[in-house]
């Protein structure tokens, strides 16, 4: 995975977040969306992660 520095995410359009208002949890390729799946696990968030992974990245296989 790419590292994504703090000005590279800044210039991140809000798209590109499951969360475009906080920009939280990047999914800007897929394994950024991977990463935001294994962070999200467990927490109430993860099915909206896990919706937005599966919209943008179909071929991503999501355990449920």
């Amino acid at each position: 995975m790419t590292k994504l520095t703090h000005a590279k995410r800044e210039d991140l359009p809000k798209g590109y977040f499951v969360f475009p208002k906080t920009r939280r949890y990047p999914i800007e390729d897929a394994a950024h969306a991977r990463d935001a799946l294994a962070r999200s696990s467990g927490k109430p968030e993860h099915a909206a992660v896990a919706a937005a992974v599966r919209r943008k990245f179909p071929e991503i296989e999501i355990e449920k």
